[in-house]
């Protein structure tokens, strides 16, 4: 008969158990990413949270009187300013034309380089430029050397139809704001509709093909169904960095002529610099952040949609 020894037996510490170890290896893994939490929340949070305060207050940069607590009275000023609603209308009416133009483009261009001929990586590579280019650049550039009306390139491409001195940044300041947009964000559509077509099933081309389907019926029952996540993607995506396009707006046309392109960042410039209102401005800016908030929300929902469509896919 064997007699076990139980003097060896070893009994676990307290404290030392799976959970506690596991625990440990999470404090493990996540510790390494703490400067960087710590980080984002002073150069974001701290600074909204500032902005909150001053919403509530009356506080005036050019005046020598303190700020005093008002309650809900600048948010109040902020839904009946006949301005803001204005600035957040044409906010809306820039970001949606040029998400939606920019995405027409994008897919025409994704579908002529999803083609094999010669020198498709250069043509790739010079069609995403005016993505990489700074957005204070592009205006600077679009405003003299493209739109000037005694010098502009645009005027001298067009006087063959009879356009002399047209003085765009005048008479059409809104559409060559858009257009600037439409520019530099046409090559991010491109990148994401392209990334859809070249994730497409080749077999299911083939099987059309064989089938007799010509290449629009393709495209309209095929190509068109794939990629509808990647052009939901970028619409939400171009929506959330358009909406809060300034650089154009500042440096092209300053707001004008009038208020014919005031949006609302150019708004909340104006507030701060022209009329002093501090409480004002951080309560428009509240209300822009939350409405950006919105649309971002919508975004993060979207991404989660094209990982289980690229899942179930693969």
């Amino acid at each position: 008969m064997a007699v076990v020894d139980t003097s060896t037996v070893l009994v676990p510490e307290a404290g030392v158990g799976p959970r506690g170890a596991s625990r440990r290896e999470a404090w493990q893994r996540r510790l390494p990413l703490l400067p960087a939490l710590i980080y984002t929340i002073v150069v974001t949070q701290i600074p909204f949270l500032v902005t909150l305060w001053y919403s509530f207050q009356n506080y005036f940069f050019d005046l020598p009187a303190p700020a005093h607590f008002t309650g809900l009275s600048n948010y109040k000023t902020v839904f009946t300013d006949a301005a803001f609603r204005s600035a957040l209308w044409r906010s809306v009416l820039m970001t949606v034309s040029a998400v939606i133009l920019a995405m027409i483009l994008g897919l025409a261009f994704a579908m002529l380089l999803d083609r094999k001929f010669i020198g498709r990586s250069v043509v790739r590579t010079l069609i995403i430029t005016p993505f990489l280019v700074m957005p204070a650049a592009a205006a600077l550039v679009w405003a003299g050397p493209m739109l000037d009306p005694n010098f502009g390139l645009l005027n001298y491409l067009l006087q063959p139809f009879g356009v002399h001195h047209v003085a765009w940044l005048s008479t059409h300041a809104l559409g060559s704001v858009i257009v600037v947009m439409i520019w530099q964000w046409t090559p991010f559509m491109t990148l994401i509709v392209l990334a859809g077509l070249q994730s497409q099933p080749a077999d299911a081309l083939e099987a059309a093909k064989v089938d007799g389907a010509g290449a629009m019926a393709t495209f309209r029952e095929l190509t068109l169904p794939h990629l509808r996540p990647y052009i939901e993607l970028g619409i939400l995506l171009g929506s959330i960095y358009l909406v809060n396009v300034f650089d154009a707006v500042r440096l092209m046309t300053n707001g004008g002529p009038g208020t014919s392109t005031t949006n609302l960042p150019f708004y909340l410039y104006q507030q701060v610099n022209n009329a002093f209102d501090i409480g004002g401005a951080a309560a428009a800016g509240v209300v822009t952040v939350i409405l950006t908030i919105i649309v971002a929300t919508f975004a993060l929902r979207m991404f989660a949609r094209v990982f289980q469509f690229e899942g179930a896919s693969s």
